[in-house]
């Protein structure tokens, strides 16, 4: 669950898409194999990131509530901090480059100077 300010101030709370819940659960699956492969203790992964050993393992299950910058730790000990750098780069933005594309104008024009005058 998500908190969510409405218009009054109350707090109201916000179901997780369903998708975003899998994706980080298995990004916390991930971790955890990764982890696992370089074997690696919790604790010591703990101790790496800066973090608590409750903040490994709620990573680890695919705790939405974890803070991004321990997943962002957690990729750099593992030495894979350009995956998340590379997450949405514009450059491979297929869906936004079509939608600019699509607001492109027809013809560019060259503006005028204050010293040219028009024909009128």
């Amino acid at each position: 669950m998500v908190k969510q300010s409405d218009k009054d101030g109350q707090l109201d709370k916000l179901p997780l898409p369903l998708p975003a819940e899998r994706a980080i659960r298995k990004l916390g699956s991930d971790l955890a194999l990764a982890r696992r492969r370089r074997h690696i203790s919790q604790q010591s992964l703990a101790e790496r990131m800066g973090a608590s050993l409750s903040t490994v393992r709620r990573m680890e299950k695919g705790d939405p509530r974890v803070p991004i910058h321990f997943i962002a730790r957690a990729l750099q000990v593992f030495g894979e901090i350009e995956a998340l750098a590379g997450l949405i780069d514009s450059a491979r933005d297929d869906i936004g480059l079509v939608l600019m594309d699509e607001r492109l104008p027809q013809r560019v024009r060259s503006k005028r100077s204050k010293d040219e005058k028009g024909a009128l």
